[in-house]
């Protein structure tokens, strides 16, 4: 990095241009639509800029936010708007950017985690992250597609604009994150900025509408969505876009699946977000019809070692020695015995021999639950060194529900 750049925190004063920053980094214009709505979850105190001569040339926010993992809910720093203006490639902004983001994380001593979504995959793993959940995105042919059953006596659905029943889906949202490793809270003004619905975040689809599912015992699940119409050779073509679908109970889950794949005039569903262990494929009559991709999701970078292992739960009672290294934070790199069930987590810094090897990208892979210690090993990135360790830390690790994180932020 030369003389001529400046590394600073950014001030309220600098939003308008680190919005046109960040839209010419990924290739848009800025939006007038929600350019100013983004300001609803700007944290000046936590964006790192770099200047030159006065100008932004690269970016780096962190949005303050817990996260669900196996058995808890933590603090969590988002990282996101990270962009480097093209103009300043290969000059150390992007490193001196992250490396600063994740020291200022680290030494606040709160956030045990960073995570982040990548847009470009192949360049978080040298600052440390590991991939930890994956999602699927489906694209449903409903014209050939049902979802068996009916709803069970009690249960009906309800449409409404998203804004109206706000409370509602918002109790439904907090009961499944306990539950599910990987999803984000949403405190503060973030439900509001989530669900404002600027023309802007339609792209070309109607105002978003919400279903919900309810019983005798309140609202048990709901789907946010938009819809297009559309008119082809054969008749309509028209299409229902899911922005989020969470339901806590197996009914709900069908029944607005059912409901999703049979609205009149539409020949196409598309989801981002599904689960990898998503139910939907064996409750269709025509699996085949489910267009499905998996692609990466969530990035883990782990800030401190003994505080996000004793913060989450484990599947099975472990009691191993993990020797662990981090390039970036001397503090991490040790070995540390892990001794935990789905109750509590004791961690402590040994001298005994290591039963597992690992660096801190494979831990941050780990932790969410969703990757096999078992998968890493095949794949050289832990190391076994007490026969048998790998597997029992595979089980200890997993989790009865595959992480899943339902936004991009």
């Amino acid at each position: 990095m030369t003389n001529d750049l400046v590394l600073r925190t950014a001030t309220d004063a600098d939003y308008v241009e680190l919005e046109a920053h960040i839209a010419n980094a990924f290739l848009e214009d800025v939006d007038e639509d929600t350019a100013d709505h983004n300001r609803m979850i700007f944290e000046p105190g936590r964006t790192q800029l770099m200047t030159d001569a006065g100008r932004i040339v690269g970016s780096g926010l962190i949005l303050t936010r817990d996260l669900s993992v196996p058995g808890s809910v933590i603090p969590a720093a988002h990282v996101t708007g990270v962009a480097v203006a093209s103009t300043h490639r290969r000059r150390g902004v992007l490193t001196t950017l992250m490396n600063t983001m994740l020291a200022e994380a680290h030494d606040r001593g709160t956030e045990p985690l960073a995570v982040l979504w990548a847009s470009e995959s192949a360049i978080y793993g040298r600052y440390g992250y590991g991939l930890a959940s994956w999602r699927v995105s489906y694209e449903i042919g409903s014209r050939d597609t049902t979802v068996g059953g009916s709803p069970p006596d009690g249960g009906r659905l309800r449409t409404a604009a998203t804004r109206d029943v706000l409370d509602e889906i918002v109790a439904v949202f907090d009961r499944v994150l306990a539950q599910r490793p990987g999803m984000s809270t949403r405190p503060g003004q973030w439900w509001e900025y989530l669900t404002a619905d600027p023309k802007g975040w339609r792209r070309g689809m109607s105002s978003e509408r919400t279903v919900v599912y309810e019983d005798d015992g309140g609202v048990r699940g709901y789907a946010r969505y938009r819809l297009k119409s559309g008119w082809g050779e054969s008749g309509p073509d028209g299409e229902v876009r899911v922005t989020e679908l969470l339901a806590e109970t197996p009914d709900a889950h069908a029944a607005l699946w059912r409901f999703l794949t049979s609205v009149d005039l539409v020949r196409t569903v598309k989801y981002g977000h599904g689960p990898v262990d998503d139910p939907l494929p064996h409750l269709v009559n025509n699996p085949d019809a489910l267009v499905g991709s998996t692609g990466a999701s969530l990035w883990v970078r782990i800030l401190d070692v003994p505080g996000a292992l004793a913060a989450r739960r484990y599947a099975a009672p472990i009691d191993v020695v993990l020797e662990v290294t981090d390039p970036t934070f001397a503090g991490n790199t040790g070995r540390w015995r892990l001794v935990a069930d789905d109750a509590k987590a004791d961690v402590t810094p040994t001298d005994a021999g290591a039963d597992l090897a690992l660096d801190v990208r494979a831990l941050g892979a780990l932790y969410l639950g969703g990757v096999s210690a078992a998968t890493l090993a095949a794949g050289g990135l832990v190391t076994e060194r007490t026969p048998g360790s790998v597997a029992r830390l595979s089980t200890a690790f997993g989790w009865h529900r595959a992480p899943v994180t339902v936004e991009i932020f």
